[in-house]
């Protein structure tokens, strides 16, 4: 009679399986925001190819932003009714499919197009990640899967910031466009290989008017109210500050062309931030600690006001280290809030997410608006209010939460 294998020999298959799974996502998260952010460090070259203002230039990132918090609001609802791995390998097809359209467009009004069709398909892949993660990994490896996986996603941002200026000196805006576009879908055909199927999700009909509701009512609560404010400041003064560096480094006294683009490296000293500053709140609270992250938000922003090219890179270093610590403790306290008030801790998050991005949409249009009629003090003075905004958000939070120092909870993404 045939019997069960084993259990040495099912471990093996356990660890493979475990293995695949990070890899795919890991690739699935660092292409999804490599295509997201490139054109950040290439708004210049969008003015010379289409002819437009350097205010103009930035609705090439603001209209992918913008349009994500239409694809969070899809993204639930797809993912139930689908499944996690179908809903992660359309968003990275469809993606790479409108990012290859994009890099042909005609006109300036068409890359808009594309480039806000490709916001809403982007959003689809970290929420369904967020969701297979937490359903297919066991317990005691769900901390460590999580962490790869923004690992991932913050090289993703990284990449997205550091390849593009070469890649533009090689072969202009068509040449970066694509291999970017082509990357999302390398991306998507290792996860269409390698991710393993969902063991555990049984596919549900959503109901809509549940979905918008618990997101637009989250905020009601006071503190979810601060938390979502400070996800807003937060990532508008850090898009702000990266958007009007693409300028500022053309301009004098830098005037560093195609080699601005290494300044960029000054991104990947944030990855170490969400373990550094998680570590801190567990000592100290995470009201205290989220409150220190602010204060080097604000540190951050005006180091690079000194025009030098070692403070640039080094007050880009801090900025991009504190928001990403922030933004990691902010949206694990807005998870464990919903959960001590009974609220839905999916919309809280959908809440706090789609905060983010609008700071992320407004304020990093209005900082080439500002760069191109006032200069870098303008920038300065819009960035620095928002960081002092994002730190008197979070004391407020602090001040009316009365269990701050509890355990850290899910963190829903770190985009």
């Amino acid at each position: 009679m045939p019997t069960d294998p084993p259990a040495t020999d099912t471990v093996p298959n356990a660890v493979i399986a475990y293995r695949r799974m990070i890899v795919a996502l890991m690739a699935g998260g660092l292409a999804n925001f490599s295509l997201m952010y490139f054109v950040q460090p290439l708004l210049p070259l969008l003015v010379d190819v289409y002819g437009i203002t350097p205010a103009e230039s930035s609705l090439a990132l603001s209209v992918t932003t913008a349009t994500i918090t239409v694809g969070l609001l899809m993204a639930g609802p797809l993912a139930d009714r689908f499944g996690r791995v179908q809903v992660m390998r359309a968003s990275l097809i469809a993606s790479g499919l409108f990012g290859l359209a994009a890099a042909f467009a005609p006109s300036w009004a068409a890359l808009l197009v594309l480039r806000g069709l490709l916001g809403i398909t982007l959003a689809w892949f970290p929420a369904a990640a967020l969701a297979y993660l937490r359903e297919e990994t066991p317990p005691g490896a769900h901390g460590r899967a999580n962490a790869a996986y923004i690992a991932g996603t913050a090289v993703g941002g990284a990449t997205g910031r550091l390849l593009p200026g070469p890649l533009a000196a090689l072969g202009g805006w068509v040449a970066t466009a694509t291999t970017m576009s082509l990357i999302t879908l390398a991306a998507g055909l290792a996860l269409w290989l390698l991710l393993p199927p969902s063991a555990t999700f049984q596919p549900r009909k959503a109901e809509l008017r549940e979905v918008l509701l618990g997101t637009i009512t989250a905020p009601f609560d006071r503190v979810l109210a601060w938390l979502c404010l400070a996800g807003f400041t937060s990532m508008g003064a850090f898009v702000a500050v990266y958007n009007a560096a693409a300028f500022r480094l053309q301009a004098p006294p830098f005037e560093l062309g195609h080699a601005a683009g290494w300044v960029y490296l000054a991104y990947p000293i944030g990855i170490a931030a969400p373990y550094v500053l998680r570590h801190l709140s567990e000592r100290d609270g995470r009201g205290h600690t989220t409150a220190l992250g602010a204060a080097l938000l604000i540190l951050g922003v005006a180091i690079t006001s000194i025009p030098t090219l070692a403070t640039m890179f080094g007050g880009l270093g801090l900025l991009t280290f504190a928001f990403l610590g922030v933004h990691s403790l902010l949206s694990g306290w807005v998870v464990d809030r919903a959960a001590r008030r009974n609220l839905g801790n999916a919309q809280a998050s959908s809440a706090y997410l789609l905060a983010y991005y609008l700071g992320s949409t407004v304020a990093g249009a209005l900082a080439t608006l500002t760069w191109q009629q006032v200069g870098w003090v303008g920038v300065e003075t819009l960035t620095l209010g928002l960081a002092a905004a994002t730190l008197l958000a979070v004391l407020l939070a602090s001040r009316f939460d009365r269990n701050p120092k509890v355990s850290l909870g899910q963190q829903p993404t770190l985009l």
